[in-house]
């Protein structure tokens, strides 16, 4: 199913990405998972969860997958121009992110935001009228950096630790005790 969104207000509207590039770090069981995108002078780096980059990577993988080799092969007419503004680094981590395709621009557009809601509760608010300053980026991909970001995401997913066949939990490389073996069974890696 594909939908239309109208994109949410930003702090950096990056405009269109020159290139994006999933990224990860560390050993299984130890890795961290970052997103690296420039537009213009301006480079990004999102750093995320496991689990958001392999939601991100099967959603690109379904979407660009259930477009027609002619939309997929069609030229991308990205929305805006590459950031024009000066030197900009941003680097957080994404707690919310939202992903988009416009059928008329054949492009994604990914959004990502240091909170997940722009509403602060009650503890968060803070005691003057101002309220803290939040990183988000927005930026639009042609359809073919959609289909390559979709397929480094799951390769890099899947080249984590193996998962249990009883319970599909992570086996550690020094074993798991299967909580569906009640324990008694210690599974080891490879």
């Amino acid at each position: 199913m594909m939908v239309n969104v109208e994109p949410n207000k930003v702090k950096y509207a990056l405009g269109s990405a020159a290139s994006i590039e999933a990224l990860t770090f560390g050993e299984p069981g130890l890795r961290t998972f970052r997103l690296d995108a420039r537009s213009g002078a301006a480079s990004c780096s999102i750093w995320m969860e496991k689990e958001q980059l392999l939601q991100l990577g099967v959603y690109l993988r379904d979407m660009v997958g259930s477009l027609s080799q002619e939309e997929r092969n069609k030229k991308s007419d990205l929305r805006e121009e590459s950031w024009s503004g000066g030197d900009l680094n941003v680097d957080f981590k994404a707690r919310q992110m939202l992903l988009s395709y416009d059928q008329d621009s054949n492009a994604f557009y990914l959004q990502a935001y240091e909170h997940e809601s722009d509403e602060p509760t009650e503890e968060e608010t803070p005691p003057t009228d101002d309220p803290p300053e939040t990183e988000s980026v927005g930026f639009w991909i042609t359809t073919a950096q959609a289909g390559t970001l979709g397929e480094e995401a799951l390769k890099i997913c899947a080249a984590g630790r193996p998962t249990c066949f009883l319970c599909g939990q992570p086996i550690n490389p020094d074993g798991h005790a299967c909580p569906r073996a009640n324990g008694h069974t210690v599974l080891e890696a490879g």
